[in-house]
């Protein structure tokens, strides 16, 4: 999901010069347009050697940590700011990891691939699992070791008493308000503590 277009709706949600962690920040790309075109500020958390290294030429704060072990290392409504891009589906603990979002955060943001997307559907209907640019793995080799949808991010997020700010789907750069659960492959949300 690192289209320019994706990224800068992604972007938008974040308030200017928010202090802002950076969940699962892969190469660092988002927090580093955040600092340059936003005024933001913060840190990334990420576990890939390479990746850590990227963010330390990006000039991008980063603390290496894997996510499954929690974010015990910050106080409650540390950062404005926190951001799941891409992460939640990797997560073993998902639902604490997005409650520890909403508490250490004034604000969350997720973004996941929607696995309602209607050529997913279709996939299914024909028997196979999907395999598209959102989704691009065999079922045997993915990364994700879950999938979901965008409806079913709004039932976990009423569960764990979040109320939902904004909502969309993203589809090839543009973003999806009019039945996003079909027609976007990727499923955004801003979010805070009820």
């Amino acid at each position: 999901m690192s289209d320019a277009a994706t990224t800068a709706s992604i972007a938008r949600l974040v308030p200017e010069k928010a202090r802002v962690l950076d969940l699962g920040c892969g190469d660092g790309a988002l927090l580093d347009l955040l600092q340059r075109e936003r005024g933001c500020g913060g840190y990334g958390i990420e576990i890939d050697d390479a990746n850590v290294q990227a963010c330390v030429k990006r000039g991008v704060n980063v603390i290496q940590l894997n996510l499954d072990e929690g974010l015990a290392m910050f106080d409650d409504a540390s950062f404005d700011v926190v951001l799941q891009i891409d992460t939640l589906q990797h997560l073993r603990n998902a639902e604490i990891m997005l409650r520890e979002t909403a508490r250490v955060g004034r604000i969350g943001i997720v973004a996941f691939p929607n696995f309602a997307h209607w050529p997913n559907r279709l996939s299914v209907l024909q028997g196979r699992m999907p395999v598209t640019r959102r989704l691009p793995y065999q079922w045997y080799d993915t990364p994700n070791i879950r999938v979901g949808t965008y409806r079913d991010f709004e039932v976990l997020a009423q569960k764990n008493h979040l109320q939902i700010l904004d909502a969309f789907g993203l589809q090839e750069g543009r973003e999806v308000r009019f039945l996003p659960n079909a027609r976007a492959g990727t499923a955004v949300f801003k979010f805070q503590r009820g």
